[in-house]
């Protein structure tokens, strides 16, 4: 071989080996900066795998959108996905191996507010970032957080009044036993009494029960006007079986859930459950440009059959929200990209949103909407304008929720859920 053959030869060599060396394909340019690697923390298995699992979808879609656009201070983000499996313990550890492990600047991730609790502490010790991106009961507020999902104000106190005034006085609170639907009964007791309401029946059962007759004869004997449920995860497929057994009509009893959306609606009967009502930020049938874009998008990314609800844009949302505020602060450091993250707006799918500067929850629009037997939701009513966010709700002071969540903590021996 002649010598000029085998330079050629050598630098293809070269260029094919090279470990380091990639191509740009939004813009054709050879790139050798690293990718940026961010956690996805979510529950692929339990029982509330059930609504997770579209959640990672919709943040996958959203990287995968960044990384067709140049990726994030030119280079590509890629996902480390670790499964919480239904069980804040395991949620707490995977986080912190997200974050000491495999380095990753941000977490996308935790569905229930006992996962969320316990990844808190681990973000804070690490000095990480987490966006959580359903709506939880309020009473909390750290640096390390930006919370994509509504406040109490922005969900369940509007769901009170707007029902109280339209549907009646009498309530009756069914919710899985950890410290989402405790705290967020509480704060539906304090609205119902300042609004001369009544709550004539309180049922939990624990995470992931499948045993729901018992909660359902309850009900039929407190005779309510309506039954606002705070279960989560597979758990509602059983409690909306009993209730139709039972022959409780949505037409005279409406069930008002804030843990079920489009996406839950798949795994249930639609055409049984019409007639009872959510309330979100987000319904797949909000009429914006920018959602009729993401719905095309996530169906054609995952099927025409796939829905689009609440969690799943709030974890869309979130990504694009962290993207933006990295280019901002010109590095994915969290202290940075917080700091450059306050006050951010974005015109998301369920409509303009930003983030408060104090306390790092979402400004959002507040809907109610009512199930169709197609699945789908219409929106009944919703808010003037975007809803500022308040997590500590003005009944009781901040020292005395943080009580409450003591005691619940200390009651269930150190833990989140009822044991």
């Amino acid at each position: 071989m002649q010598p000029f053959g085998r330079r050629v030869l050598l630098a293809l060599l070269l260029v094919l080996l090279s470990p380091t060396l990639l191509v740009d394909s939004a813009h054709g340019k050879r790139d050798t900066k690293p990718p940026i690697r961010v956690g996805i923390l979510h529950s692929f298995t339990g029982t509330i795998a059930i609504s997770e699992r579209s959640v990672v979808d919709a943040e996958l879609l959203a990287i995968k959108e960044i990384n067709e656009a140049g990726g994030v201070l030119g280079r590509r983000v890629e996902p480390v996905q670790a499964d919480g499996r239904s069980d804040p313990a395991v949620f707490a550890r995977r986080a912190d191996r997200l974050l000491a492990r495999d380095r990753v600047p941000v977490i996308f991730g935790c569905w229930t507010s006992a996962s969320r609790r316990s990844v808190v502490p681990v973000v804070e010790h690490r000095e990480g970032l987490l966006f959580y991106p359903v709506q939880y009961e309020g009473v909390e507020q750290s640096d390390n957080v930006v919370y994509l999902g509504a406040a109490p104000n922005q969900q369940i106190i509007p769901a009170a009044e707007w029902f109280f005034d339209n549907r009646g006085p009498r309530f009756f609170l069914v919710g899985s036993d950890y410290v989402f639907p405790r705290v967020a009964n509480a704060v539906i007791k304090d609205a119902l009494a300042g609004l001369g309401g009544k709550v004539v029946g309180e049922a939990y059962r624990r995470l992931g029960s499948q045993d729901m007759a018992a909660v359902v004869r309850q009900i039929k004997r407190s005779k309510p006007d309506v039954i606002l449920n705070t279960l989560n995860g597979d758990s509602n497929v059983p409690f909306f079986r009993e209730l139709r057994k039972a022959g409780v009509d949505p037409n005279r009893t409406p069930v008002v859930s804030t843990s079920i959306a489009e996406d839950e609606v798949r795994h249930l009967d639609p055409g049984t459950l019409a007639g009872n009502y959510a309330v979100w930020n987000y319904f797949q049938s909000v009429d914006t440009p920018a959602n009729r874009r993401f719905v095309a998008a996530f169906k054609r990314a995952y099927g025409r059959d796939r829905v689009t609800d609440d969690p799943i844009e709030a974890g869309y949302t979130g990504v694009h929200l962290w993207a933006r505020a990295a280019e901002a602060a010109g590095t994915t450091d969290p202290a940075a990209v917080r700091a450059a993250a306050r006050g951010l707006r974005f015109a998301a799918p369920e409509g303009q949103v930003w983030l408060d500067e104090r306390n790092q929850h979402l400004w959002k629009p507040v809907r109610i909407g009512k199930l169709r037997r197609d699945g789908g939701f219409d929106v009944v009513w919703e808010s003037e304008g975007v809803v500022h966010p308040v997590p500590y709700p003005p009944y009781r002071t901040p020292s005395s929720w943080r009580a409450l969540l003591t005691r619940l903590y200390e009651g269930w021996g150190g833990q989140w859920a009822a044991p």
